[in-house]
């Protein structure tokens, strides 16, 4: 399998996923999902995919692995669970915080 047509198959599956998720036809196109990261090792393809928008007001990001010595392609899909604010402070204090506004 070349790496466009894995590309093209994982775009596919993300789509296929997210509309019968929302239970819409068309919420999801292939062509609006993007490639994050992508690799290639001998016969192995990894890419890492994500598509523009909410679905279920969530947030979800997509990890293929396609093992080309048994021809099987697997789907790891994850949800982001929180955004933390790291404050980069200038004279070396911590100012970690969450955003919303709580330390930790």
């Amino acid at each position: 399998m070349t790496n466009q047509e894995f590309i093209n198959k994982c775009k596919w599956r993300v789509s296929d996923y997210l509309n019968k998720l929302v239970g819409k036809e068309a919420a999801c196109k292939p062509e609006n999902v993007f490639v994050v990261w992508q690799a290639k090792a001998l016969q192995n393809h990894k890419a890492m995919l994500a598509a523009p928008g909410r679905y279920n007001d969530k947030d979800y990001y997509f990890e293929f692995t396609y093992n080309g010595n048994l021809n099987e392609t697997y789907m790891d899909v994850y949800t982001k669970d929180k955004n933390v604010l790291f404050k980069e402070a200038r004279d070396g204090q911590d100012k970690n915080v969450y955003r919303s506004g709580q330390r930790y």
